[in-house]
């Protein structure tokens, strides 16, 4: 609760919890000098929500919206009180809401593979080969790549320099420049100092590797200059009377000839 003192005869007051005296000396909490103003006029008992007010003499004038206290009464928020001559309001303070309690985050265990944010990149890096293979690193404004932790992308491999190379957002890609590695930087298997990569490029350093992929893009499963494989030939089965036809008519001949041996045969033995 807080006194407002219209007229000016005292600052705005927030009363604390239990005694405060009212008067004109020094040593009370709430100095009044005015006509009328006892050394020691009243005294509030304040609880957190009303407070009480005393009368600490007969003599002193105290009243509550005009009914003058004898001995005590309760003042609450929206009350005149009046010190003799000197008027104040009394009015709630508002207090500030405790912020919400977040609930506890459920521990997330961590496989080691590099999460991805939830604020979706532009483009990812996706290892392929050596100590990031699987790893998924997204591509923010500029990004370092190099043995040092402090970089972006750590790389902890001998064949990666401290700070080996950096990548920088563009609108036409990804700008991917060298910054005097021992090892080189490579676009597609080409040495570069810099170059702007494009989705589905290959960026390799040394014999580290990865793929530059736009969000929802997979990783090719096969080179695009691959030559296609050729289709299988269809096998013709052999027809079933190819080579039998002929052993067929081999034998019939054999036949006939045999026939017309006996024919001959018999007409001889016949003669004699």
């Amino acid at each position: 609760m807080k006194l407002l003192f219209p007229n000016g005869e005292h600052a705005p007051v927030e009363l604390a919890a239990g005694k405060t005296i009212v008067g004109s000396t020094a040593a009370a909490k709430i100095v009044l000098l005015a006509p009328g103003i006892a050394p020691q006029h009243c005294e509030f008992d304040f609880n957190g929500h009303t407070a009480q007010v005393r009368i600490l003499h007969p003599d002193n004038i105290v009243s509550i919206n005009g009914i003058r206290i004898k001995d005590k009464a309760e003042l609450k928020p929206g009350d005149l009180i009046v010190f003799s001559e000197v008027r104040a309001r009394a009015v709630a303070v508002e207090k500030a809401a405790p912020a919400p309690v977040r609930a506890k985050e459920a521990p997330v265990d961590d496989d080691g593979r590099t999460k991805v944010r939830m604020a979706l990149p532009k483009y990812v890096l996706r290892g392929v080969s050596g100590p990031t293979f699987g790893k998924v690193f997204p591509v923010h404004g500029t990004v370092t790549i190099g043995r040092q932790n402090d970089c972006e992308i750590p790389i902890p491999s001998e064949e990666v320099s401290r700070r080996h190379a950096e990548l920088r957002l563009t609108p036409d890609g990804v700008m991917v420049e060298d910054l005097g590695s021992s090892n080189g930087t490579y676009v597609n298997d080409k040495r570069i100092t810099r170059q702007v990569l494009k989705p589905g490029d290959e960026l390799r350093l040394d014999t580290i590797r990865f793929l530059l992929l736009a969000p929802g893009q997979e990783a090719p499963a096969a080179r695009a200059d691959a030559a296609p494989a050729a289709p299988a030939r269809p096998v013709t089965p052999v027809a079933a009377t190819g080579g039998g036809s002929k052993a067929g008519l081999m034998w019939g001949l054999v036949a006939v000839a045999l026939v017309a041996v006996a024919a001959v045969a018999t007409k001889v033995l016949g003669l004699w």
